[in-house]
C-alpha cells in the first residue's frame, strides 16, 4: 500500500536514484516516469525503451497513464471515497473524458496524490527532483489556461 512515508521516501531525489535503467537526461520529462517507476506501471513506452541499463522498466508517457486509468474526472469534482490517484494537469481542451483519452501535447504534467488533503508528489523536471506540494500549489505548474486539473485512478 502506497503512503505518505514511502512517497516522502522519494523527496529531492533526481530520477537516476529512482530509475535502474539509466535514463535520467534532465533534458528530458521525468514526470510520468516517476510515477511509473513508484507505483510499477509497466505498459506502453516505458525507461526501458529509452536506455539499455539493468533494472525494472517503468511506464515512461502521461497520456498512456491517463488512458489506463480505471476511473477519470475534473479535479473539481473529484468524489471524496477516492483517497489517492494521479492527478493530471493541462488545457482543458486535451482531455477527452469520456473516452479517457489525453492528447499527446507538451504542457501536460502527472503527479500522485494521496490522503485527505490531497498532497501531491511528482517529478518537477525544472528542479530535477522529487517534491511535494498542495493542490493549490500543483494548480501553479503551468499558467492558465494550460492548468486544469485532472484525477484517475490507475489500474
Amino acid at each position: 500500500m502506497l503512503d505518505a512515508t514511502t512517497l516522502n521516501g522519494y523527496l529531492g531525489k533526481h530520477i537516476s536514484e529512482i530509475c535502474g535503467l539509466g535514463y535520467a537526461s534532465d533534458s528530458d520529462n521525468h514526470c510520468a516516469h516517476f510515477v511509473g517507476h513508484v507505483l510499477g506501471l509497466r505498459f506502453g513506452a516505458t525507461c526501458a525503451t529509452m536506455s539499455r541499463g539493468s533494472g525494472t522498466p517503468a511506464s515512461i508517457r502521461v497520456q498512456e497513464l491517463f488512458a489506463h486509468c480505471t476511473e477519470v474526472g475534473a479535479w473539481g469534482g473529484l468524489p471524496e471515497r477516492v483517497t489517492d490517484g494521479l492527478v493530471f494537469i493541462t488545457h482543458a481542451g486535451n482531455v477527452h473524458l469520456a473516452s479517457r483519452k489525453m492528447d499527446n501535447v507538451p504542457r501536460k504534467h502527472v503527479g500522485i496524490f494521496l490522503g485527505a488533503t490531497r498532497d501531491i508528489w511528482h517529478y518537477s523536471n525544472s528542479r530535477h527532483q522529487v517534491v511535494t506540494q498542495t493542490p493549490e500549489e500543483f494548480s501553479h505548474h503551468y499558467p492558465a489556461p494550460h492548468n486544469a486539473m485532472f484525477w484517475g485512478t490507475p489500474l
